[in-house]
């Protein structure tokens, strides 16, 4: 029996589908290019000057001491009257995007991983599997991996920038986010419950138990459990840095998307939801307000089971794959705000007084054009991440879809002793190919005992709600410049 049997198929199946199509048919390309996106287009030398009633002048040139002549840049006055001409994004004009490669790679690969993890989850429950490796698990960890690369190649970008301003906001946000995990990681599970730290109970005493057999002395808890609490701090720190920037740019398309929907209620209504959706998810890990307050209601003196422990995870689970939907059905109304920032750049300059070079207009219209990947990464980046961890979660943390049951909490442990292979074949090949599954699969076993189900909920339930927790942050603080310290 293969370790992976019909899953390594299928996923191979995928990525050559990814590889083939990707240059026909891109998930990526056609979320920009299905002409629901509209670009303005920047105005030319020649339509300036007739804007501004001028006429093409003379060749004149400025001799500087060193010999090197150049042109003077032309301008027009601020106040002309000038107005932007609007198109629909072609994939002709995607291709000089910024980032745009990077972009339309992750998006399909996320859309392949999510086609590959709907069709184990089927297939887990068809049928009862013993032995075999979730490739879904492999794909979704690969995107997070992803993802969290692409997220800190866009701040890496801002590191490079000569005025440094960027820079000071990534690493101030760092240490903001250092010192809120924390706060966050003392407080107790009565409060906030990730079960982190039976989980890491629960590893302990299975990594002491597999080095005790090898030979090999472990740390004291004490020790261990402050070792695993700053990595996580130092975790939580960089992916907070990582999605400061996005939290900061949601704040400003929200605040622009609802100006450009203030004719659609309904619209406007989704927009807000959308925006508060990372609050939601904070709520459900809050045990106070939400378990304790949703499955028994208080009645009198006595209280209501409005529903049972198992039920509460399984919608707590569709909660967040519903907010994500929803994020992502609201993509178009934040990337049209964005792209209409150029067309309100030019109101407020007919505002002003005096003159301005034609490249100068040029360059700040397509500017933001430009830089639409870049924005649509940053956008999207916060849903992928906890769409995947909350899909992680509910395999690696055995809960249910509410199909069928949830298995139960606390999972027997494996022996991690090498199970024995049986009896050797006479043909040299076979007896190769079953050492070969027999060590994979005592790897494998081993590998289960060590990480159980209880681990993992503590460790990405955690991760769920800390990627929300900092879009909230960014957000609120993103809403507050952008209102406020701005229009100031």
């Amino acid at each position: 029996m293969g370790v992976i049997g019909v899953q390594l198929v299928v996923s191979l199946l995928m990525a050559t589908l990814m590889q083939r199509l990707a240059p026909h048919y891109s998930i990526g390309r056609w979320l920009l290019c299905n002409g629901s996106l509209f670009r303005y287009r920047h105005p030319s030398d020649e339509e300036l000057r007739a804007l501004s009633g001028k006429q093409k002048p003379k060749v004149k040139r400025d001799r500087r001491q060193n010999g090197v002549t150049e042109n003077k840049p032309e301008t027009v006055p601020k106040d002309i009257n000038l107005y932007l001409e609007a198109k629909p994004i072609t994939p002709l004009d995607a291709l000089v995007l910024r980032y745009f490669l990077d972009y339309q790679w992750l998006v399909d690969f996320v859309l392949y991983a999510t086609l590959v993890y709907v069709f184990t989850e089927i297939y887990y429950s068809l049928f009862d599997i013993q032995g075999e490796v979730n490739v879904g698990v492999l794909w979704c960890l690969l995107t997070l991996a992803f993802g969290i690369k692409v997220l800190f190649s866009l701040m890496a970008h801002y590191f490079k920038t000569e005025e440094g301003g960027e820079r000071s906001v990534c690493l101030t946000f760092a240490f903001l986010f250092l010192l809120i995990a924390m706060l966050v990681l003392v407080v107790r599970e009565d409060y906030l419950e990730f079960g982190l730290d039976p989980g890491f109970a629960n590893l302990y005493d299975n990594v002491g138990v597999f080095l005790k057999q090898q030979g090999v002395d472990i740390w004291p808890l004490s020790i261990a459990r402050l070792i695993f609490k700053l990595s996580l701090v130092g975790l939580s720190s960089f992916i907070g840095a990582c999605l400061t920037f996005p939290g900061l740019r949601l704040a400003q398309t929200h605040l622009d998307a609802l100006k450009l929907t203030a004719d659609k209620p309904l619209i406007q209504i989704l927009l807000h939801a959308n925006f508060l959706s990372p609050v939601v998810v904070l709520l459900l890990w809050v045990k106070p307000i939400a378990r304790d307050f949703v499955i028994s209601t208080p009645l009198g003196k006595e209280k209501l089971q409005l529903m049972s422990d198992t039920t509460y995870n399984t919608v707590r689970l569709w909660t967040i794959v519903t907010l994500c939907a929803l994020r992502l059905a609201m993509t178009r109304y934040h990337l049209q705000a964005y792209l209409n920032l150029a067309d309100k750049w030019v109101d407020l300059m007919k505002k002003e007084a005096g003159n301005i070079t034609m490249i100068e207009i040029q360059r700040k219209i397509s500017r933001v054009f430009c830089y639409l990947c870049v924005v649509t990464v940053q956008y999207l980046g916060p849903i992928i991440l906890i769409l995947h961890s909350t899909l992680l979660l509910k395999v690696l943390g055995d809960y249910s879809w509410g199909f069928y049951p949830e298995p139960p909490a606390f999972s027997p442990a494996l022996d991690v002793s090498p199970t024995s292979s049986g009896p050797a074949p006479e043909a040299e090949e076979e007896e190769d190919y079953q050492a070969a599954v027999s060590h994979i699969t005592a790897a494998l076993s081993a590998l289960r005992s060590v990480f159980t189900p209880l681990f993992y909920r503590g460790l990405f339930s955690f991760l769920t709600w800390w990627i929300a927790a900092c879009q909230v942050v960014t957000n609120l603080f993103g809403l507050y410049f952008h209102q406020y310290l701005m229009a100031s």
